[in-house]
């Protein structure tokens, strides 16, 4: 599995992914302290999509990502 290099990339593919299969499509967050990096997998068992990130700033756009994420999971237009 390979990272994606950029934030906007890796979201945009994610967002798709996940528009694509709705009940298959699931994401984890995972801080690995000892190295200080945020890593963010997406994946609907078939394409896996995966994010890192040593930034602190980054945080702020993943926190809009899910925001955007779960948005999308709690509307009715599927």
């Amino acid at each position: 599995m390979t990272y994606l290099k950029s934030w906007e990339e890796f979201e945009k593919a994610a967002e798709k992914l996940y528009l694509q299969a709705p009940s298959k499509a699931r994401y984890t967050m995972k801080y690995v302290h000892s190295k200080n990096v945020l890593i963010l997998k997406m994946t609907d068992d078939v394409v896996c999509l995966q994010f890192k990130t040593e930034i602190a700033q980054d945080v702020r756009k993943i926190d809009k990502f899910i925001n955007n994420l779960m948005r999308h999971m709690a509307s009715k237009e599927h």
